[in-house]
């Protein structure tokens, strides 16, 4: 990745382990977290951070931190990661946002500078998002950036999984 995407009103950047505090803040919280099988506690939103530095290195993307332009505050993560998606390792938009920002376009803001980032810099013909059948939210977000319902599979995470996707034709159609 570039050092950073910007949008409007969001700069997306790689990771620091200084993000520890901000990111609990968010993956600690019950309902934000209701989707997954439980909050996170400080060592697994640590392995969170971790884990995207890995993919940093491994794939040159991975989670990115969502970040306000005018102040700076973390208010979150988006982007892209390898996902077992109903059995087959698959490019996939995720995304996180503190509840405080729910509702105002943020993670559709971050969600479609990264699928634009996605197209314009990688291989990849199609890009998906999945979640938990309940997450309205996520699935929402997903739509609001073009994507389509292409899968609904059982999932032991998550009882039922639904997976969304674009093709770069369609995205480029969008533009």
């Amino acid at each position: 990745m570039t050092d950073m995407l910007e949008t409007k009103r969001l700069i997306l950047r790689e990771y620091t382990v200084e993000d520890l505090d901000a990111l609990y803040e968010i993956m600690s919280d019950p309902e934000t977290m209701q989707h997954y099988p439980a909050p996170f506690d400080k060592e697994r939103t640590m392995n969170w951070i971790t884990w995207n530095l890995d993919n940093y290195n491994k794939y040159g993307f991975g989670l990115w931190a969502v970040t306000l332009k005018d102040t700076g505050e973390f208010i979150g993560d988006c982007g892209l990661t390898m996902q077992n998606i109903d059995g087959d390792i698959l490019p996939e938009i995720g995304y996180h946002i503190n509840k405080r920002y729910w509702r105002q376009g943020f993670a559709h803001e971050a969600a479609s500078a990264c699928r634009d980032w996605v197209f314009e810099n990688t291989k990849f013909d199609k890009i998906y998002s999945y979640m938990k059948y309940t997450n309205v939210g996520s699935y929402s977000t997903a739509m609001s950036i073009g994507m389509k319902k292409v899968k609904e599979y059982p999932d032991p995470k998550n009882k039922i999984s639904y997976a969304y996707a674009i093709t770069r034709e369609e995205w480029e159609q969008l533009r």
